[in-house]
């Protein structure tokens, strides 16, 4: 018998080409774009490998994990690397990476996460883009977790590489990223001998064999259900407004804060300026007598599908992580969320104040 989501024609290169033609106007980038058939650490790696070996002096910007993560890479190419690192209940700004150019003055690529679900912080790319045009660096971009939550755009930003994943605020699959890259991006990986070939991580495969060929011929078989299921958010996106997609977010993320601020118990929010607060998801500070994973533990005890998480690593115990991304950007998630926080926190011995957290949360989001 045949199955909708098993007997499925191939998918064609106009197909493909035209999905990716969603995707530069989701980022309004005239920029190529390539679709890499993997979750985002597909071309996140690819991008550091192919862009960043030897000779390369990155300044790489940690506000959390992933940016961690990027520093490992690029000295694992080769990379003179000078770290960058914030605490992780703010964000960097433009004058620190000021500062990082005239200390070191070699610097030609700069590696920065725009907001970083892990810790719940958003950084103020529009500002750094201008510094680090000034420069005259590379400029790499996470863009997974802001994508679809706020402004992401390369172009007017001067990011060369810019990677995006669906699986969070795009309300998509896990399965599937794209990464935009500049004129000079290209330039520069064509230059290193080190570059990615005839690799999974190749982005120069791609280009050759697809981009410089005028889109015609696939270098081989895409991932054909989750280009279908980028396809059908990019769709969705399309059909509601961008514009109207961040602000569900904004006010997710709005609506989070003040309730769990109105909700007491010694819950506040773990980043402390409500401008430096990704729309993606909040991340909230637990009281010091509480174990963070154990409180969500409980909260999900209820409802395990209420978007809740424990902190990565270090943080499992002092932080709460609220991700009301994609279908989770509701007023209805983020009340049920605050009533399964005030449900567990008071299991704990601690006066909460439900009426008062929704009344804050419905004031926030309006």
């Amino acid at each position: 018998m045949t199955h909708p989501l098993l007997d499925l024609p191939p998918l064609s290169a106009d197909r493909f080409a035209s999905v990716e033609d969603r995707v530069a106007r989701l980022l309004d980038t005239r920029q190529d774009i390539v679709i890499m058939q993997g979750e985002a650490l597909l071309p996140l790696e690819g991008a550091i490998r192919a862009a960043a070996g030897s000779g390369t002096t990155a300044l790489n910007v940690i506000t959390g994990p992933y940016g961690q993560t990027f520093g490992n890479w690029l000295r694992d190419c080769g990379a003179t690397v000078i770290d960058l690192a914030v605490p992780f209940h703010t964000a960097v700004t433009a004058g620190q990476i000021r500062e990082a150019f005239a200390e070191h003055p070699g610097i030609d690529f700069v590696s920065l996460v725009h907001a970083e679900a892990a810790t719940g912080n958003t950084n103020p790319v529009t500002e750094i883009g201008e510094v680090v045009r000034e420069h005259g660096a590379l400029f790499y971009l996470d863009a997974v977790a802001s994508v679809g939550a706020e402004p992401v755009l390369p172009d007017a930003w001067g990011v060369d590489l810019c990677v995006i994943g669906a699986q969070k605020a795009m309300g998509g699959p896990a399965g599937v990223s794209a990464v935009s890259v500049s004129e000079r991006a290209w330039t520069r990986m064509a230059a290193s001998p080190h570059a990615p070939r005839r690799s999974y991580l190749s982005l120069l495969d791609w280009k050759e064999r697809w981009i410089d060929g005028g889109r015609k011929a696939l270098p081989h078989a895409p991932a054909q259900l989750e280009m279908l299921a980028l396809e059908a958010c990019l769709e969705r996106i399309e059909a509601d407004g961008l514009d109207a997609v961040m602000a569900r977010h904004r006010g997710a993320a709005l609506a989070t804060r003040a309730g769990a601020v109105a909700l007491g118990a010694g819950l506040e929010p773990y980043v402390y300026e409500e401008r430096d607060a990704a729309p993606v998801a909040t991340t909230l500070r637990v009281p010091a007598a509480l174990n963070a994973a154990e409180l969500v533990a409980r909260a999900l005890s209820a409802d395990p599908a209420l978007p809740l998480a424990a902190g990565g690593g270090p943080l499992s115990k002092e932080m709460v992580r609220v991700n009301h991304y994609g279908k989770d950007a509701t007023p209805q998630a983020v009340q049920a969320t605050l009533t399964a926080l005030a449900t567990a926190l008071s299991e704990q011995g601690l006066t909460v104040d439900v009426p008062a957290a929704r009344r804050a949360a419905e004031s926030a989001w309006q």
